[in-house]
């Protein structure tokens, strides 16, 4: 199984890299995590409309960088909320049908609504609004923590 985060934004600050990096590394060799990063669309225009049109193109940009037969799990602060363990058991899930799994986090306006609807789980990491960059080192922890439980490591704790 292949685990997959695609990232709207590039250029992140040297500590996001280094959190990241951190958990990414700590993944067994069976459970290793992909970073994609997605150049956001160009903020030019206001309203809606041109809100749409930006999430739209990144919602092309995304699709475009997943492999075929990849369950989609968007990330958004309206998404269900899982334990480590709820999300743990999902992932033994998407394992053992063989999926592979990407996690998309959208930019700053989020992601389009068409790609919510294709998604087979929206996913909240926190109620609040967080910035897109540290979803990244929440996600790769989280990743790691779920992966070390199923493993019975003693990272996890309850």
């Amino acid at each position: 199984m292949k685990l997959r985060i695609v990232a709207v934004g590039h250029k992140m600050p040297a500590w996001i890299n280094a959190g990241y990096k951190e958990y990414a590394q700590r993944m067994p060799h069976e459970a290793r995590i992909e970073l994609t990063e997605i150049k956001p669309a160009v903020r030019a225009g206001t309203g809606e409309k041109a809100t749409r049109q930006w999430l739209e193109l990144e919602a092309q940009r995304i699709s475009a960088a997943l492999p075929t037969r990849t369950h989609k799990v968007v990330l958004d602060e309206r998404g269900k909320s899982l334990t480590t363990l709820e999300l743990a058991r999902r992932i033994e899930r998407w394992k053992q049908d063989g999926d592979n799994v990407a996690f998309i986090i959208g930019g700053a306006d989020g992601t389009a609504s068409a790609l919510q609807e294709e998604a087979g789980l929206l996913l909240s990491l926190s109620p609040l609004t967080l910035p897109h960059g540290l979803c990244r080192v929440i996600l790769a922890e989280q990743l790691y923590r779920a992966i070390s439980l199923l493993a019975g490591h003693p990272y996890h704790r309850e």
